[in-house]
Parts: C-alpha cells; sequence; structure tokens
C-alpha cells in the first residue's frame, strides 16, 4: 500500500460572512503599485483574498472604498503598519470577475483622505480618519503655476508618441488648478512612490510646484530621448553603409590573397581547440567550423552564432581530471559534522563511497534522496561531495516542461543554448563532478514540447550517457564520470522507467528531540552568524528551543524551525546594535514575548472529549499528521451524509465502516433501532482534499463510539484499512505517521498487526514515546479504543 493513499493537501479554510464596517469607516482596498487622485477613474486588479473580501464588501453594500498605497510592494499581507497614511476615497464603478478567474474594480477618486485609527475586528482592513478637502482659494500666484503646469503638460503630450487625443483636450479644457494637478501627477511617467507625494501634498502652491518639477524633469528626458532617436537614425544608417563597404573590402582582400581582420581570433581560436584536450570526433567538429568562421565577414549574423559554439566548445571540460582516493574515515567525519542522526542514511552513504573507492570505473547506482522539505536532502549531496574531493554543482528540474531543456535546442534556433545538463557541467568546470538533480519529482508532463523525463532517462542510464549527445553541441559528451544525485518529495509523480534509474533513500520527518539537537549544533550558530551575532552577544537557552519546536512549528523537516530561531536572534540584534544591552539572554519567558503567542497547542484531548469522535493519522507529501474522524446522529431515514472534502476511497471507506459496525451491532450491544436516524461524519479542515483507505480503523471506532455512547480514549491514535470481514489491512507511511503522533503528544497508536515489519524504521525516539498496539481485527481496536462502558444505574 503506497503512502500517497493518504495524501492531505494544503488550502484554505472558507469563510463566515463578515459584519458590515461601521458607518463613520471605510473599508480599506490595499494596492501594491498605483496610486489614484480624486476625479481619476482607473481599473485596479486584485489577487490576494483578503483586497478581494473588502472589495466584494463594499459592492455588496454599496458603499465607498478607501484605496490606500503599501510602503512595501512585496508584503503580501499588509497591515496597518505597511500602509501610508493617506489615501482617497473612491466611488465603485464597476466590479469585474475576468474568465481566468482575476478580479477587477474600476473605481472613480472622489477626495483625499487621511487615516487617523483603524477598526479591528474584519476579515479586511477597515480604517477611520478625516477628508481633507481640496483648497478653493485663488491667487496671481496659483494663476501662473496654473498656466505653466498647463503648457508644460501640453508639451509633454506632443513629445510622446500615441497620445490620445481625449486626453489632450482634457487638458486644454480644465480650469481647476488642483485638477490639473492631480490629472498631470496620475498620467505623468514617475514613480509610484513620487505620486504618492503629490497625493499627500494638500497645499496647492505646493503640490502644484512639485508637479511642475517633475514634469519640467520628464519634459528634458522626453527632449533629449527625440534628439537621441534621430543621432541613432543617423548612425545606423552609417553602421548599413560601413558593413557594405566591409564587405567589399574583405573581397578585394581574398582576391589579393591577403588575411583577413580577424586573422588574430581565429588563431587563438585554433590554439584553444588543440588544447582543449577534445576526442577526434569533436575537434573535426569544431575545426570544421572554425574554417567555416574564417571564410565568413564579422558583420554576419552567423558569425556570432558559430562564434559562440566554438566557445561552448572549448569551455567545456573534456580532459578527465585526476579525482583524489576517497578516504572512507575522512567521509564519515564530514557527514557526522554536517547532520545530526539519519545513521542508516549515513550507513548507506558510507556504502556508495567505499563501492566508489574499490571500483571508481564501476557503474555505482545513482541515489535518489525522498522525502519533506526541509530533511537535508540538498546539504547530505554537498556532503557526499565534500567527502569524494568533486566539485558540486545543483541544477534545479522543478517546473521544467520541455525536453530541449534538458538536450538543448537544435542551432537552427535564435538564442539557442545547451541543456541544463551540459551547462551545468561547465558551470562546475570538471566531467568527474557531482550533480544534484533537484525537485526530480516536479518535473511536467510530456506534450508537444516533448517529454523531459524520457530525457532524463538517457542521463541516467550508465549504459546511454557515456555518448550523450545535446542537441545545441550535435557531438557526444561522456557523462559516464558524473556522479549523480537526484532528490524529490515524492515518488508518484516520478514516472517508472525513471524510478527505476535510481535507488530510493528515503529521509523521513525529524522527531522533536532530533530537532533539539539540529538546533543547538547547527541552526542557533548559523543564524547567529547570520544576523552578524556571536556568542557572546546572544544565547538562546535549551528550553526556548523546545517552546519553538513544540509550541511555534509544525513540520517534517526544520526550515520553520530555523526561521522562527532567527526572527528571536533578529530581537536581540536590535539591542545590541541600539546599545540597549550587551548580552541578550533568551529564555521562554522572553521567547513568549518576541514570537507572541503559541500558535499550536494539543488539542487532541479537547476533541475526543465527546463519543463519536476517533483520531486518525494520515501521510502528506511533507511528513505525517493526525486527523479527526467525527461522527453525529440526527432524526432522519438512515442515509449516510460525509462531509470534509473527502476523496473516493475515503468514501467507500466510510460506507464500509457503518456496513461493518450494523454487522457488528450485537456484539457492541447497539439497538438496531438506533440505525434508522441520519448518520454524517465529518472530517474536519473541510476546504482540505483528503483521500486514501487508511482511515478505515478511525472511521469504524468513531462510528462505534456513536452509537455505544463510549468515548474514544484521548491518548490514542489509529490507522489502517477494514475489510467487510472485519479485518484490519496494511497501509504505507508508517514512520511518518508514527512520528506525527509523538509530537502531537499522542502516547498510545493502534496499528495493523501486518505492519510490524515496518516497526524497525520507526526513530528509536518515537518508540521509546508511544506504546504500539497491534491489530489483526476490528474487535481489537474496539477492546483498545473505547473507554469502558458507563454502569446503568439500578
Amino acid at each position: 500500500m503506497s503512502p500517497a493513499d493518504d495524501t492531505v493537501q494544503t488550502a484554505d479554510a472558507p469563510q463566515s460572512p463578515a459584519p458590515s464596517a461601521p458607518a463613520d469607516a471605510f473599508i480599506v482596498v490595499p494596492v501594491r503599485n498605483v496610486v489614484l487622485f480624486p476625479e481619476i477613474v482607473f481599473p485596479i486588479t486584485m489577487g490576494r483574498p483578503v483586497s478581494v473580501a473588502a472589495a466584494q464588501a463594499a459592492v455588496r453594500e454599496q458603499r465607498q472604498v478607501l484605496i490606500v498605497l503599501q510602503k512595501d510592494p512585496s508584503v503580501d499581507a499588509p497591515g496597518p503598519a505597511d500602509l501610508h497614511a493617506v489615501g482617497t476615497v473612491a466611488n465603485v464603478l464597476r466590479y469585474i470577475t475576468a474568465p481566468d478567474g482575476a478580479h477587477h474594480l474600476v473605481c472613480q477618486g472622489v477626495q483625499r483622505f487621511r487615516i487617523t485609527e483603524f477598526v479591528p475586528g474584519f476579515p479586511y482592513l477597515v480604517a477611520r480618519g478625516l477628508h481633507l478637502p481640496e483648497p478653493t482659494g485663488t491667487s496671481a500666484d496659483i494663476e501662473a503655476r496654473f498656466l505653466l503646469l498647463r503648457q508644460q503638460s501640453l508639451e509633454v503630450l506632443q513629445l510622446v508618441p500615441q497620445t490620445p487625443p481625449e486626453l489632450r483636450a482634457a487638458v486644454e479644457s480644465i480650469t481647476s488648478a488642483a485638477a490639473l494637478a492631480d490629472l498631470a501627477a496620475a498620467y505623468m511617467d514617475i514613480s509610484t512612490p513620487e505620486k504618492q507625494e503629490v497625493l499627500e501634498t494638500v497645499d496647492l502652491v505646493a503640490r502644484l510646484t512639485r508637479v511642475s518639477s517633475f514634469l519640467a524633469h520628464r519634459l528634458e528626458v522626453l527632449r533629449l530621448s527625440a534628439e537621441i532617436g534621430q543621432a541613432t537614425k543617423a548612425s545606423i544608417d552609417e553602421r548599413q553603409r560601413e558593413a557594405l563597404l566591409r564587405e567589399q573590402m574583405a573581397t578585394i582582400q581574398k582576391q589579393l590573397g591577403e588575411d583577413g581582420g580577424n586573422a588574430q581570433e581565429i588563431a587563438d581560436l585554433e590554439k584553444a581547440i588543440g588544447g582543449a584536450g577534445m576526442s577526434e570526433e569533436v575537434e573535426t567538429q569544431a575545426r570544421k567550423e572554425l574554417r567555416r568562421l574564417q571564410r565568413m565577414p564579422d558583420a554576419s549574423a552567423e558569425y556570432g552564432m558559430i562564434r559562440t559554439y566554438l566557445d561552448w566548445l572549448i569551455e567545456l571540460p573534456w580532459k578527465l581530471p585526476e579525482t583524489p582516493p576517497i578516504d572512507i574515515a575522512e567521509a564519515r567525519r564530514i557527514l557526522d559534522a554536517d547532520h545530526f542522526g539519519l545513521e542508516k542514511i549515513k550507513t548507506r552513504i558510507t556504502e556508495y563511497l567505499a563501492v566508489r573507492k574499490l571500483a571508481p570505473e564501476g557503474k555505482a547506482p545513482i541515489l535518489c534522496f525522498v522525502g519533506p522539505p526541509g530533511v537535508g536532502k540538498t546539504s547530505l549531496g554537498q556532503s557526499i561531495a565534500k567527502a569524494m574531493g568533486r566539485p558540486f554543482v545543483r541544477t534545479s528540474l522543478g517546473g521544467l516542461h520541455d525536453e530541449a531543456e534538458i538536450r538543448g535546442h537544435r542551432r537552427t534556433y535564435v538564442g539557442a543554448l545547451p541543456g541544463s545538463i551540459i551547462q551545468a557541467i561547465r558551470k562546475a568546470g570538471s566531467r568527474s563532478c557531482l550533480m544534484m538533480l533537484d525537485e526530480l519529482d516536479k518535473m511536467g508532463v510530456g506534450g508537444f514540447q516533448g517529454d523531459p523525463a524520457s530525457a532524463m532517462l538517457e542521463v541516467l542510464d550508465p549504459e546511454q550517457n557515456n555518448s550523450f549527445r545535446d542537441n545545441y553541441l550535435a557531438v557526444p559528451f561522456d557523462l559516464s564520470r558524473v556522479v549523480f544525485i537526484a532528490t524529490a518529495n515524492v515518488l508518484d509523480s516520478i514516472p517508472g522507467p525513471l524510478r527505476d534509474r535510481m535507488e530510493i533513500i528515503t529521509l523521513a520527518g525529524y522527531t522533536a528531540e532530533e530537532k533539539q539537537q539540529i538546533a543547538l549544533r547547527y541552526l542557533v550558530r548559523r543564524q547567529l552568524e547570520a544576523n552578524g551575532l556571536t556568542p557572546a552577544q546572544a544565547n538562546l537557552a535549551p528550553e526556548a528551543v523546545t517552546d519553538i519546536i513544540q509550541n511555534y512549528t509544525r513540520e517534517a523537516g526544520v526550515r520553520n524551525l530555523e526561521r522562527e530561531i532567527g526572527r528571536a536572534l533578529r530581537h536581540a540584534a536590535v539591542q545590541i546594535a541600539d546599545g540597549s544591552a550587551s548580552k541578550v539572554e533568551i529564555g521562554r519567558k522572553e521567547l513568549a514575548e518576541i514570537l507572541g503567542p503559541p500558535r499550536f497547542e494539543n488539542e487532541v484531548a479537547m476533541r475526543t472529549a465527546t463519543a463519536g469522535v476517533a483520531t486518525g493519522l494520515a501521510w502528506t507529501p511533507v511528513g505525517g499528521d493526525i486527523l479527526f474522524i467525527e461522527a453525529a446522529r440526527s432524526p432522519g431515514e438512515g442515509r449516510l451524509i460525509l462531509t470534509g472534502q473527502l476523496g473516493d476511497v475515503m468514501k467507500e471507506s466510510a460506507q464500509a465502516a457503518l456496513s461493518l459496525v450494523k454487522s457488528k451491532a450485537p456484539d457492541l450491544g447497539i439497538d438496531p433501532d438506533k440505525f434508522r436516524s441520519e448518520v454524517h461524519v465529518h472530517v474536519p479542515a473541510g476546504a482540505t482534499p483528503k483521500d486514501g483507505p487508511s482511515a478505515g480503523v478511525a472511521m469504524f471506532i468513531a462510528l462505534a463510539s456513536l452509537f455505544t455512547d463510549r468515548k474514544v480514549r484521548s491518548d490514542t491514535a489509529m490507522t489502517g484499512e477494514i475489510s467487510l470481514r472485519g479485518l484490519v489491512l496494511p497501509v504505507g507511511g508508517i514512520k511518518e505517521k508514527v512520528v506525527a503522533a509523538a509530537g502531537a503528544g499522542i502516547t498510545r497508536v493502534l496499528l495493523p498487526a501486518r505492519n510490524r515489519r515496518d516497526y524497525e524504521e520507526i526513530p528509536e525516539e518515537a518508540r521509546k514515546k508511544l506504546e504500539f498496539v497491534w491489530l489483526e481485527r476490528v474487535e481489537d481496536a474496539v477492546a483498545e479504543a473505547l473507554e469502558p462502558a458507563k454502569a446503568q444505574a439500578v
């Protein structure tokens, strides 16, 4: 049974309808690179859920919106501190949802607005503030600046190509100085921060001066661009004349038997070809191309293509360098120094290196590290390269969908280049490098552009890769001395023939104890260096690291753990930098102040406090996880309702579990009349798709608990497929599921008896924390999972 049967994907949970914003407040729509001015009609494209929700609420309630610019466009979830204080109140003219799913809001600016406070309690930003009315007074100073600005605007429109006549007419007909300043700033080619400055300038004289200054600079640029354009056109005509003369000169020199102007360049290329160490076939092809280059004029378009091709041939490492002997003891030391735990993985890598040492010319297997993100797959490859004394080069295959990205493009195409394999070899500078093929499972599927997975078959086949032909080079290149190591998160998306080329080594998630040691040995030191701190300036207590692992992260690897450690140390860096402290000690108390309240808590006991709720175990591409199966009865006609976005296999498991409970009703002491009621089975996190057969035992126990009114033990989680005969069948992903159970505070796990073979794969720390109960039949699960029945009152 494959672990992928229980795949759980992450998705956003649906939100309940939001309350209406107060009448004296505005719904805020944050924007990244748009500044809306009063009286200007402008379309705004939205993609963030919060912005879409805000716009929809405004349309639904027929209210104005407040368009406010973000300070940093890279912030995906802006808060009050991320927005400018001045924005524009706007009327929503139209709300459009495009066929591609994008949301567009057509707004017309009404008035400037200064935010004084934000109103909490809404799924989007809501703000109160002050309307900033436009100045109404007139003076000679304002009129003079108004006339100058109009003259500058018309001159800019004359210099800009393809200007709409309507815009010029609008500038000529406008009578308000404030409106002209806003119109010019809105359509002027200036930066977004500069437009925000104009928006925040309420004083009319200062605003006119600022916009006029920007327009003056733009006028100078446009005038200079026009002059450069005229000069460029004359230069192009001159170059065409020179090219014709050079071609005639080359013909005359050829007739006279004189050498061309590129004689020295040809000589340098010929010397480089002779010293590159190419094979006979490759050198013959290179010299053939060199002779073509010699007969070709410099101005020819094909001259540069041939020169680039020869540069690639010359710079590739055709010679086989001497590789240093592999020191097994040193390799063990490097692996132990770079990685904590992973003993079985280290043993297999040591065996791999030993075979490479004894048979350097042999065809060693291609290793593929499979595991969740952040468990150290790439760093293991770097350690192997260090132990073998070889250059390390990494090429990412994620999202690759074109066969030419592996094999290269043919030289008949403009801008053709070799494929990623040859480019990586050139970057490494050695034909005996260690190449890591990262994210092998994320390659695109084959289409009209070819199948990249099929191209990888030749790269990874030791019987074929000694004469690998890149489409660009069109000559064989020997890849047999390259050590290939692949990484992937899941195996299911890797085609079978490609998977058959590799030896799969699985890296499961780390236990809490392993994460603690990794953090204390590597992550804290690395983050101290990254933040410019020394151990004498900042110290993160071990108990604080434990709290981060238990209360602030939920992951199989250690990436989020390192981020949270870095966040805590950045807080210390601020105190060191401003001189408020000479050394910062971060313990549990300080950690809570820095990182805030715990993000995760043990909810198992709370979830299973009522009958009809069981704790199951699931496998995901990023490690194991726990899930809750909830069952409830209500008056009805005996229907079974299934919710929680369950897949077909999981729905069938629920139907089988209900049928099995009905068949076991006499043994369980269930009144048959209870089955006439409507049964509802729900798996929380309803927006997350779930599928797989291994929730069968948990569903059976949840239904048995519901009908017998016996609670499920809160310290117990379970997994396993069931049959209608009451057998508990084996499932996959036991190692990941058990590690997740230990991390969630579970103390007992119920597993299929036929999964005993996976017991040795479970980390020792997890085995010490858990009591294992092996199930042959569902009766065993009932006896172990359900609490004793309540005694009947006499």
